[in-house]
């Protein structure tokens, strides 16, 4: 399941810090505290009809992210909503389209781990891209990854920030093993999230996700428990093993960039019949009558 490069980003603007520039001389600077220890923070946001769905939303989290991380300067929301609204204006976009936002620290007076060599203020990148969700609708495999998600004590997940590394690995796992996607446990043995998703699995018509314990409290994860609650599905959030998702009667993935994905198969083990299941067709649906129907007018 590997993205494809598509046509229609050959010539992307892209917008560094509020200038507009194509994408083959976009550029920010090598003392960014981004290059040094991924110090960003960053959300992915979807474009339907015009509309970003959840904006504010994400923007909180955007926010109390680079707060937890003593972001001495946040742009202000207006700045940030502005900046995404030029950069789809330049590239004549409207549908169909993922937005990653990353708000870096900014540059450094000189190399260093210590924060007060920022002195210039955060970088603000807003990358557009025609992108369709990047999951295949016939459905995914997993494999447990090695690798474990870290409690709040190490590092609070809650903080949406922009070291990936631990993902990273865990997906050159399942790359490794021809798999779309790893599992990630926690360091108790629980469920945390996939290298790039939340999880929900369906047993007997009801829902149960992983606690927000060692993954990010999910944009697209709430809207799940909100579209359960409108629709009075049964749904909790507890600690899931292994062997809950291997016994499920379906698995589903949420995140942004993917929407909703039905799992197919996790370590070489048949979820279910082995094909995307009734609920998880039934949330997508509900899903997509809100992405049509909600969200911040930007174009």
């Amino acid at each position: 399941m590997l993205q494809k490069f598509d046509e229609r980003n050959r010539d992307l603007i892209v917008n560094i810090n509020g200038r507009l520039v194509h994408r083959d001389e976009a550029g920010i600077s090598p003392f960014d505290s981004a290059v040094h220890g991924g110090d960003a923070v960053w959300e992915g946001l979807r474009l339907y009809n015009g509309r970003i769905f959840k904006l504010n939303q994400h923007l909180d989290r955007l926010e109390r992210s680079a707060r937890a991380l003593s972001f001495v300067e946040v742009p202000p929301r207006e700045k940030i909503v502005d900046e995404i609204r030029r950069t789809l204006a330049a590239n004549n976009m409207r549908d169909g389209v993922h937005i990653r936002l990353t708000l870096t620290r900014g540059p450094k007076i000189t190399s260093g781990m210590d924060p007060r060599l920022n002195q210039s203020g955060p970088t603000l990148i807003v990358l557009a891209e025609h992108k369709a969700p990047v999951y295949a609708t016939t459905g995914l495999s997993l494999i447990t990854s090695k690798m474990r998600r870290s409690p709040p004590e190490i590092l609070d997940p809650r903080i949406h920030h922009a070291n990936l590394l631990n993902s990273i690995l865990a997906k050159i796992e399942a790359n490794n093993a021809g798999a779309n996607d790893a599992l990630m446990l926690d360091t108790r043995g629980f469920i945390a999230e996939t290298n790039a998703t939340h999880v929900f699995i369906v047993r007997q018509n009801a829902l149960a996700t992983s606690r927000v314990v060692a993954c990010p409290e999910g944009i697209t994860r709430a809207t799940v428990l909100e579209i359960c609650v409108a629709e009075k599905i049964p749904c909790t959030e507890t600690d899931l093993t292994l062997d809950d998702a291997y016994a499920a009667d379906e698995v589903l993935c949420t995140g942004t960039m993917g929407e909703l994905a039905g799992v197919i198969q996790i370590d070489n083990r048949i979820i279910g019949p082995g094909q995307i299941g009734p609920m998880t067709k039934r949330l997508s649906d509900l899903y997509a009558q809100r992405t049509a129907s909600e969200g911040v007018k930007v174009v």
